[in-house]
């Protein structure tokens, strides 16, 4: 993904169904990550998440892209995190002129929490 091919990528609706991954393969991958990370979840509150979002220009196959991410402090009941506005907007900016793609991606990766301050976004 580069700044070059944002507008056929990412910024083209429906982008991210053409490259998401199957749950058939993400299912087998998420045991082994959750292994890895010496933890165990319930299908229903876990989301198997990319870190570089793939609305970001994230790679959709890479197993060192994706991780176990549990809910929110206090959700109990279905997949619900902070991230996914962060991504949405950091896209969103990308698309719009705003921000470069790779600085949009070096804030999401570096710490998502601050990412839109630290671009101005917020």
């Amino acid at each position: 993904m580069t700044q070059a091919t944002i507008h056929s990528t990412i910024c083209k609706s429906g982008y991210t169904a053409t490259i998401r991954p199957p749950a058939s393969v993400t299912g087998a991958e998420k045991k082994l990550s959750e292994k890895s990370y010496g933890t165990t979840s319930s299908p229903n509150v876990t989301e198997y998440d990319h870190l570089l979002s793939l609305e970001d220009g994230g790679d959709p196959n890479d197993p060192k892209n994706l991780w176990p991410e549990p809910p929110d402090p206090g959700h109990t009941h279905g997949i619900n995190n902070a991230k996914d506005p962060v991504e949405t907007r950091l896209k969103q900016a990308v698309c719009s002129g705003k921000v470069t793609l790779a600085a949009a991606q070096q804030a999401l990766v570096s710490d998502w929490t601050t990412a839109l301050a630290r671009l101005g976004l917020k």
